[in-house]
């Protein structure tokens, strides 16, 4: 199999027609950007990542060795309580994280900075300064012994040591414990071995001061506060007393709660009021019995008349008689004188019967009327009383404000001088919460400056400062650095990418089997389907600078439309700087100039390129305007008369920025192919040029991107080149293997 069979490298897009991974989002091309990226520039990051190594080293073998001391103490949440009092701070105060924060900012403060100056008489030590790298204040008089006497030197000598302690001192609280690293560094390890240890005694000795300062004020300010309270609670007892004897209150029952606040439970009146309510609701009770008893219907089956002894001896006796009497009706007429005997003796019985009953019934009336009148008085009684009582009442709302005043007062000095009293006892002898682990020892090997760590550091710099650079480049430069970039930033159609020619282009494109030919095929594939006809019968070449590869491009197409078996005429429509006929090497004497003057094609020379299929037609003589030979109607007419002769017509045109050649030329042709070349021209200048052509009308078959540099950028299988023609063939090697049929 003999045939070449053209695979294009990248098929062509038109930005009418959609996709369905449009909205695709993939981290694959953005991860193959940033690598392209760095490709682009390894020269320049590797600089930088360089410079910063070299200048971490010359920093790190320049400073001067630094030594840090490290104690540790144990800071307490509570403390430690001897005599078992509470000291001014609440128990649950130090439990909560703002405990050991404060710590932290009291450790880190400006006066124990100051305390641990005096302590080691920091401002008059050369030594210290030396171990600072520091030039103390007044040294540049002539007499340093006067300069350590001037108090004003001393003080700006002062506030330099705190600031350099500060600067030097530092505090790293291990996590989830009670314990705190107190580090100091210089350049001497014996001065930071003691600055250390005289760190934690100041801080020590500071909080103990703090503690006993703070007892001495509270034990003042409750002295002045209880000789207040005194006289107020004497006074407001007095107050107490003189209104109760004023208003006639007399208290019989007082208690004082839990929390001393007195409360009256009776007094005379309510004691009084108490009893007679009592009486007057038994008086109550006896009268409405004694109402229920007189006004009951039947006074002979009253309780009082049924358990009446008389009465029950006179009815028994009567039920005697009457069944005698009965006895004898049997036998004898009501009119027997025994019979009427009988009979009178129960009518007796009847009458006393009657009498006792009505005795009964009156005594039951005396003893409503007894009651009720007993009721009434106690009544009376218990009326007057609560008056006096809700007279009292109203008076004991003052007396309660004043007996609650007197409490209040009495709870306040009580508290105050029980707290008084603790705080004396907690103050004398309470200890401190802080706890020396570990003293400061001398430093044996200095802590500062780290090799590996600074190189670390000044790779990690190095990284981000090329980063950055990077990206600055990035984004100034505005070149086509790969294929995607005419999708994304031109929106016009790509038609194929041209790897940048190992060899003379001209050998390339003769060659069928090179890199550079199989591109031109793969962009003369996608032509093919650019019209509804197949290939155009008539195009320009154009790009928007000199020097792209558009010549390159017209006579590479041309050579490939020959290649397949059609006559084509390739014409260098570039009359101000012609260069098809140095390619065939021809002479330029006659050419598309005589025929925009008017010539017939005929008395012009149309040369054979030597390659099948392949006529050219040079410029001829450059005219002094080539725009005005355009702008006339003459080079459609030509293009069309050599339509008739050729299958194909291609024009190396102009570039466009700057002339009007392209644009007028567009106009007689099916459309125009732009030449870009990768990584030089700038979008603007693209984007002008496309404006320009698209002004006329000229429609635009797509953008070829011409020299890329396949060995500098990885644009995957769909942009490279590596799969060679035939086994074993790479590009750039003179060795080929043909392939089997």
């Amino acid at each position: 199999m003999n045939d070449i069979i053209a695979r294009p490298s990248e098929p062509a897009y038109f930005p009418s027609a959609t996709t369905g991974n449009e909205d695709h989002f993939s981290l694959s091309p953005i991860l193959l950007q940033y690598w392209q990226a760095v490709l682009r520039w390894r020269w320049v990051i590797l600089g930088i990542i360089g410079g910063c190594l070299i200048a971490g080293l010359v920093i790190t073998l320049l400073t001067a060795p630094l030594f840090t001391a490290r104690a540790q103490i144990e800071v307490s949440r509570e403390q430690k309580n001897v005599t078992n009092v509470e000291g001014l701070e609440s128990q649950q105060e130090g439990r909560d994280l703002e405990f050991y924060a404060t710590q932290y900012a009291l450790l880190k403060a400006e006066s124990l900075a100051e305390r641990v100056s005096k302590r080691l008489n920091l401002a008059a030590s050369d030594e210290f300064f030396e171990a600072h790298g520091a030039t103390p204040a007044g040294e540049a008089l002539t007499d340093p012994a006067k300069a350590k006497s001037d108090s004003a030197v001393m003080k700006a000598r002062q506030r330099q040591v705190v600031s350099l302690l500060l600067r030097n001192v530092e505090i790293a609280p291990i996590r989830t414990s009670r314990l705190i690293d107190i580090m100091y560094t210089s350049r001497s390890p014996d001065m930071s071995s003691k600055i250390a240890n005289a760190w934690v005694q100041e801080f020590i000795g500071a909080t103990m001061d703090r503690g006993f300062s703070s007892t001495a004020d509270a034990r003042r300010f409750l002295e002045e506060r209880l000789a207040q309270l005194r006289e107020k609670v004497e006074q407001s007892e007095r107050d107490v007393v003189s209104y109760a004897s004023s208003q006639d209150i007399v208290t019989l029952d007082t208690i004082r709660d839990s929390e001393g606040k007195t409360f009256t439970q009776r007094t005379l009146a309510s004691a009084d009021l108490e009893a007679l309510n009592q009486a007057l609701a038994d008086a109550r009770s006896e009268r409405i019995a004694a109402q229920a008893k007189a006004q009951s219907g039947r006074a002979d089956s009253s309780p009082e008349v049924l358990n009446n002894s008389a009465i029950t001896q006179l009815r028994a006796r009567r039920a005697d008689l009457a069944a005698e009497y009965a006895r004898m009706l049997v036998q004898f007429e009501p009119g027997y004188p025994a019979a009427r005997a009988l009979k009178q003796q129960i009518d007796t019985l009847d009458a006393a019967i009657g009498r006792e009953t009505s005795r009964v019934a009156s005594s039951r009336q005396q003893a409503y009327t007894e009651a009720l009148q007993r009721e009434k008085e106690l009544a009376a009684k218990v009326g007057a009383l609560k008056s006096e009582l809700d007279r009292q009442r109203q008076s004991s709302i003052q007396y309660n404000i004043y007996q609650r005043e007197a409490d209040t007062n009495r709870q306040l000095y009580d508290a105050l001088l029980q707290r008084y009293k603790e705080i004396g006892v907690a103050g004398t002898v309470g200890a401190s919460n802080i706890a020396i682990v570990d003293a400061a020892k001398v430093p044996n090997r200095p802590s500062a400056p780290n090799l590996m760590l600074n190189m670390a550091l000044a790779l990690l710099a190095g990284l981000g400062v090329a980063a950055m650079v990077v990206l600055g480049l990035e984004q100034i430069d505005e070149g086509i650095r790969n294929p995607d970039d005419v999708r994304n930033f031109l929106k016009v159609p790509l038609l194929g990418n041209v790897p940048l020619a190992k060899d003379t282009p001209l050998e390339d494109i003769i060659d069928p089997k090179s890199h550079f030919s199989e591109a031109y095929f793969s962009i003369h594939s996608t032509l093919a389907f650019a019209t509804n006809h197949g290939l155009p019968k008539a195009l320009a070449i154009t790009s928007s600078q000199p020097g792209e590869g558009k010549s390159t491009t017209a006579f590479a197409l041309a050579e490939i439309i020959g290649r397949t078996g059609k006559r084509v005429v390739l014409i260098d429509g570039d009359m101000r700087s012609p260069s098809l006929h140095r390619f065939i090497g021809a002479n330029n004497q006659s050419g598309l100039a005589n025929l925009l003057a008017g010539e017939a094609i005929s008395a012009i020379t149309v040369h054979d390129s030597g390659r099948r299929g392949l006529s050219v037609i040079t410029t001829g003589p450059l005219p002094p305007s080539p725009a005005e030979l355009l702008s006339g109607s003459r080079l459609a007419e030509v293009v069309a008369e050599l339509g008739q002769r050729f299958d194909h017509v291609v024009i190396d045109a102009p570039p466009v920025l700057g002339l009007a050649d392209a644009p007028l030329m567009g106009r007689a042709v099916e459309g125009i192919v732009f030449v870009i070349e990768a990584e030089r021209t700038s979008r603007r200048a693209i984007r002008s040029a496309l404006q320009r052509l698209m002004a006329l009308s000229d429609h635009l078959f797509g953008v070829v991107v011409t020299k890329i540099d396949f060995s500098r950028h990885s644009y995957g299988y769909g942009y490279g080149y590596g799969y060679g023609y035939g086994y074993g063939y790479r590009y750039g090697d003179k060795t080929q293997e043909t392939t089997s049929s």
